[in-house]
C-alpha cells in the first residue's frame, strides 16, 4: 500500500498584521496576520526546512527521489530541487525535478511520487512544496499572500496515511498569470474566477473522486483543499456538501495567509497532526484544473507526532513592527547602494567543498575525537594528520559562546549578529544569527542551524558579486 510515511512543514517566524498594512494605505482591511519570510529566506530555504522536519529521526539515505513544487523558484534556469537535496544531505543518485508554473504543482508531484513507488522504481520519494510570492503593494494579494512550506515522504512501508485513490482534472482556464518580464502576478476579476474556476473545478474533481471510490461526503473526516480566500474556501466546502465545523480543516488564511502551491499541502499537514487511525482525509489542489486525493490514516500516525509541523511553527512567531520593515525585507524599494562592492564567490571552491557548504559536514578526529569545522588536514587539538571521519553538523544544536553586533555591515536586517557557537556534541561554529530579537541574545543561548541565503551585495539584494544566490548555514534561537 502506497501513501504518506511522514510529513513536515515550515512557517517563517515573522508575521505582518493586516492592521499594519491598512495603516500604511489608510484603509480598513480586517484583522489577522500573514507569515513573512525573512530577508535571507526563499522557497528553497523553506523547502529545506520542511524536508528536514519531515525526515526527523529517519534515515535520509533511504530517500530515492525529491520532487519540488513552487511558483517562486529563485532561478529561472537552475533546478531548485538539486539545492534542497544537497542541503538536506540526501543521496546524489536520486531523481530530482522541479514542478513549476501552476499552483497545482504539489498535487502533480504527489501523484508522480505515488506512481513511482507503486511501479517499484523508487521505495521512498520526498514531495516538497514551498512558496515566497511577492504581492503588489496596496493590492488584495498583499493582504492574502503568506509564505511557508510542506513536505511528505511517500512510500509503501510504515505508511501513516494510505492513498486510497485520486482524480485529476486539467483546464486551460486563465485566472492568475505571470510572464518573465512581470514584477507581480496578474489576475482577472475575482467573481468570475471564483464562480467559473474555484466553485466548479474543485467540486468537480472531488465529485469525480467520490464516484470513482464509491464514497460520499459523510465518509470524509477532514478536508484539506486550496482556496484563495476564506470566503471562497467556505463556499467550496458547501459545494462539496461538507460540514464546515467538523469536516473542514482550518485553512490558516487568517494567521498564515495564502501560501500558493504550499497552501493545500500545509493544510494537509495540519490535518494529519490531529488525525486518528481510521480517519479519511480529503486533499485537493487547484491551478489549471484540480487534483483530489483520499487518504486513510493508520496506526503508524502515532509514531510521527514529534514533527514541528504546522502547529508548533505557527505558535512560534515574532511580529514585524511596521510596514516599513516588511518593505525592507521584501526588497520592495530601491535602496542606496552600499559603499563596499560585493565579493565574488568562487564556483570551483563551492563545487569542491559542496559537502561542507551545503550539507554542513565537518570532521571528527579519529585520534582525539574532537570535532572541527571547516575541514583541514591537521587536527588543531592533537596535530594528527589526515585522520578524520566526516560528520554532519546541520542537525546539531549548540550554545552561544560569544557574539557581537555590527550596525554597518552589508545586511538587510541590521544589526548583523556574529556568533561563536559551542556545539552540544563537540566542535565550534562561527556564524551569523538570524530570526533573532537582539534584546534577548545572551551568552549560553541555545541555538540551532538553519539553511539561508547569505547577504552582502552592493545593491543590498540576496545575491553576491558572481550574480548567484549564495546559500549557507546560519544559526537561530531554537524555535518551538
Amino acid at each position: 500500500m502506497v501513501g504518506i510515511v511522514s510529513y513536515g512543514a515550515y512557517v517563517p517566524i515573522y508575521r505582518l498584521s493586516r492592521e499594519a498594512i491598512g495603516a500604511m494605505w489608510n484603509k480598513g482591511v480586517g484583522k489577522g496576520e500573514r507569515a513573512i519570510a525573512n530577508a535571507d529566506e526563499d522557497s528553497v530555504t523553506m523547502g529545506v526546512e520542511a524536508v528536514i522536519d519531515c525526515l526527523h529521526g529517519m534515515d535520509r539515505s533511504q530517500v530515492d527521489g525529491l520532487y519540488f513544487a513552487t511558483d517562486s523558484p529563485p532561478y529561472i534556469e537552475k533546478q531548485a530541487a538539486s539545492i534542497i537535496r544537497a542541503a538536506a544531505d540526501l543521496r546524489e543518485d536520486i531523481l530530482t525535478f522541479d514542478v513549476a508554473h501552476s499552483l497545482r504543482g504539489a498535487g502533480s508531484a504527489m501523484r508522480a511520487a505515488a506512481d513511482a513507488v507503486a511501479a517499484g522504481s523508487a521505495k521512498r520519494v520526498m514531495v516538497a512544496a514551498s512558496e515566497r510570492r511577492i504581492p503588489a503593494p496596496n493590492s488584495d494579494s498583499e493582504l492574502q499572500f503568506g509564505d511557508g512550506a510542506a513536505a511528505f515522504l511517500i512510500g509503501d512501508i510504515d505508511v501513516a496515511a494510505v492513498l486510497e485513490g485520486s482524480y485529476h482534472l486539467t483546464s486551460e482556464f486563465i485566472d492568475t498569470w505571470k510572464k518573465p518580464e512581470d514584477t507581480y502576478a496578474l489576475t482577472w476579476e475575482d467573481r468570475f474566477v471564483r464562480d467559473e474556476a474555484y466553485m466548479k473545478m474543485i467540486p468537480q474533481a472531488v465529485g469525480g473522486l467520490f464516484k470513482k471510490l464509491g464514497i460520499a461526503p459523510k465518509d470524509i473526516t477532514k478536508a484539506a483543499f486550496y482556496a484563495a480566500d476564506a470566503r471562497t474556501h467556505g463556499a467550496i466546502a458547501g459545494a462539496i456538501k461538507l460540514d464546515p465545523k467538523t469536516q473542514v480543516q482550518n485553512p490558516m488564511l487568517d494567521n498564515v495567509g495564502n501560501t500558493g502551491t504550499a497552501l493545500a499541502p500545509m493544510i494537509l499537514v495540519a490535518a494529519l497532526e490531529e488525525a486518528k487511525p481510521g480517519d479519511r482525509i480529503l486533499f485537493a489542489t487547484y491551478g489549471d484544473g484540480a487534483d483530489a486525493f483520499l487518504f486513510k490514516v493508520t496506526e503508524q500516525i502515532e509514531k510521527i507526532r514529534d514533527r514541528r509541523g504546522i502547529k508548533r511553527h505557527v505558535a512560534s512567531k515574532m511580529m514585524l513592527p511596521n510596514y516599513g520593515k516588511y518593505v525592507e525585507i521584501r526588497e520592495l524599494m530601491e535602496w542606496e547602494s552600499a559603499r563596499r562592492g560585493a565579493r565574488r564567490s568562487s564556483l570551483p571552491v563551492i563545487w569542491r567543498e559542496r559537502k561542507m557548504i551545503f550539507a554542513l559536514y565537518g570532521q571528527k578526529c579519529r585520534a582525539c575525537g574532537n570535532i572541527q569545522y571547516p575541514r583541514q588536514r591537521i587536527c588543531i587539538y592533537c596535530q594528527a594528520k589526515d585522520n578524520f571521519d566526516p560528520i554532519r553538523l546541520s542537525d546539531k544544536t549548540g550554545k552561544v559562546f560569544t557574539f557581537s553586533m555590527d550596525q554597518r555591515a552589508q545586511e538587510i536586517v541590521l544589526p548583523k549578529v556574529f556568533t561563536v557557537v559551542n556545539l552540544d556534541e563537540g566542535g565550534r561554529f562561527y556564524s551569523v544569527m538570524t530570526d533573532r530579537d537582539t534584546t534577548k541574545i545572551s551568552v549560553g543561548m541555545p541555538v540551532e542551524m538553519t539553511f539561508r541565503i547569505q547577504m552582502g551585495p552592493s545593491e543590498n539584494l540576496p545575491l553576491e558579486g558572481s550574480g548567484l544566490y549564495n546559500y549557507f548555514w546560519r544559526v537561530r534561537p531554537v524555535r518551538c
